[in-house]
């Protein structure tokens, strides 16, 4: 197979998806190429009007196709409560529970000094300008809900944000932590009850 740098390149691009490595990769190429060379063009042009057409919303950073995207732009959504949460895929997670009916911030990462990702990289500077933006001469954001991963990096994150805001008036909450519903006691790990056990109410 020496006149195959297409069909390597194809493989090379798929391996750019997390948690794809070159196995997995192989077999997305050729199962597209030997089954569904329709599905590949379908999925070449979808990719292809997303990446022209998707962009952040000026207000929230989430992915929109306008300016403003409809959940910053919905007028019934609670424009006192701001959820901080790291990507837009944590805020489709958020969404689909239909709990919570205010507004978003988007930070698109998370703080990781060993990566070089610090508070400027994920845009805090125009998040606490956002929280101290005043309509008539009173603060909007009342609540700043923090939803950062309960990874190292999403805990230091929300620290730092909570710190952030410290002098500003503003309630902080954090999303609490325990045992999922429908779980066993004996089968969770004993840090989340531990979590669980510091957050009962």
């Amino acid at each position: 197979m020496a006149d195959t740098h297409s069909l390597e390149l194809l493989v090379q691009a798929l391996r750019c998806l997390p948690g794809v490595g070159v196995k997995s990769a192989q077999r997305m190429a050729f199962h597209l190429l030997q089954h569904d060379r329709e599905g590949a063009l379908r999925l070449s042009q979808a990719l292809q009007h997303a990446c022209s057409s998707v962009k952040h919303c000026t207000m929230c950073h989430t992915f929109t196709e306008n300016d403003i995207c409809p959940t910053c732009e919905d007028p019934r959504r609670d424009r006192g409560l701001l959820c901080v949460v790291e990507t837009p895929a944590d805020q489709a997670a958020m969404e689909r529970t239909g709990a919570y009916k205010g507004l978003y911030f988007v930070l698109m990462g998370k703080l990781s000094p060993l990566d070089g990702v610090g508070p400027r990289e994920i845009g805090l500077q125009k998040l606490f300008e956002r929280i101290d933006a005043t309509e008539q001469g009173e603060r909007v954001v009342r609540e700043v809900i923090l939803a950062t991963n309960f990874t190292a990096e999403g805990e230091t994150t929300a620290h730092v944000i909570a710190q952030g805001l410290k002098t500003r008036g503003v309630n902080v909450t954090r999303l609490a932590r325990g045992v999922p519903v429908g779980s066993e006691l004996e089968y969770v790990d004993l840090g989340t009850i531990a979590h669980a056990l510091v957050d009962r109410r």
